[in-house]
């Protein structure tokens, strides 16, 4: 009898293990494209699992104060509501915490561009003094001292704790975070004719149609992934895209977001200047500062306070309640 139950067991324990390794099925929201994931990296349940308790777990910084999940906090749609982002030993890091949001659309990182997949993004904050200060082989070794995260890596990529799992997994947990059922969603992609009130839709056609919003903020995902400057200093004390490419056309050129849960995530701006959205489209209303690199399409415009409240309306209705409740 004992033999039967020992059996009957291990079948289980192995069918537990075999689903768990199963491709994990990414919800697609209606109007979005399937996002691009690496062939050696597919979504399973491990990966993804073994990703979400690293992008929670303080293991990550050098003195176990800081996680993932100090910047991108999931209430605020995966930004800290900070100027600048803190990381360890209460360091301000030099940039605002960009939104998570549906970065599996992603083709460029950081805000500058400068990564080409999330996989690499995921190292950056780890070696950054002002972040983590840490290094990933070392991590690698604390998670090692943890059952846990050895079950997940054998599961996930048939390995101990390696950089590889950490930053494939941390990866593949992010590109989870889809944002598609906001009211906008339910208005255009859904059918759903009452989603929108009429302030918002005047809003909506304000931003489609009369203003060029959507000229860098377009697409279902409301970015076209395009880097430029914006006008918002003269002299900007972070020289952006230029670090990397050494043109001086690049000088102060940073990528451009998505506006997709944009009331959730200020401040605005790479440097977190603007606090709230009636400073961003006063600033945009202005034509902006002077600055050689400026992008010509940014020319002054004026609303009514009618059209103003409309677009900040529209604006406001691509908060997504669902995202930020998971």
């Amino acid at each position: 009898m004992k033999k039967v139950v020992y059996a009957f067991l291990l079948i289980l324990l192995v069918f537990a293990i075999l689903s768990f390794s199963k491709d994990f099925n990414l919800y697609i929201p209606p109007g979005f494209p399937k996002p691009h994931i690496p062939e050696e990296n597919q979504l399973t349940f491990s990966r993804v699992e073994l990703g979400r308790k690293l992008f929670f777990d303080k293991i990550m910084s050098r003195d176990s104060s800081v996680s993932c999940a100090t910047c991108h906090v999931p209430e605020f749609a995966f930004t800290d509501r900070l100027p600048k982002a803190i990381g360890i030993r209460k360091q301000q890091v030099n940039r605002n915490a960009p939104t998570l949001t549906n970065v599996a659309y992603s083709d460029k990182f950081l805000l500058d561009g400068v990564n080409p997949s999330l996989e690499a993004q995921v190292m950056v904050p780890i070696h950054e003094t002002n972040e983590f200060d840490f290094h990933v082989i070392l991590i690698a070794e604390r998670m090692k001292q943890n059952p846990d995260y050895i079950r997940l890596c054998k599961e996930a990529y048939h390995s101990e704790p390696n950089p590889y799992a950490i930053t494939h997994s941390i990866a593949s947990f992010e590109r989870t975070l889809i944002s598609g059922n906001s009211r906008y969603d339910q208005f255009y992609f859904q059918g759903d004719s009452t989603a929108l009130n009429p302030s918002q839709q005047r809003g909506m056609h304000l931003f489609f149609n009369e203003l060029y919003c959507s000229s860098c903020h377009g697409g279902f995902n409301f970015t076209k992934q395009s880097l430029t400057n914006n006008g918002l200093y003269v002299n900007y004390p972070d020289s952006g895209r230029i670090r990397l490419t050494g043109l001086e056309k690049d000088r102060a050129v940073f990528k451009v977001p998505t506006l997709r849960n944009i009331a959730l995530t200020y401040p605005y701006m790479h440097d977190g200047s603007i606090q709230n959205l009636e400073g961003v489209i006063e600033h945009y209303m202005s034509g902006g500062k002077a600055h050689p690199n400026k992008d010509p399409i940014i020319t002054p415009f004026d609303l009514t306070e009618k059209e103003k409240e409309g677009l900040l309306a529209f604006l406001r209705s691509l908060t997504d309640s669902s995202f930020i409740a998971q």
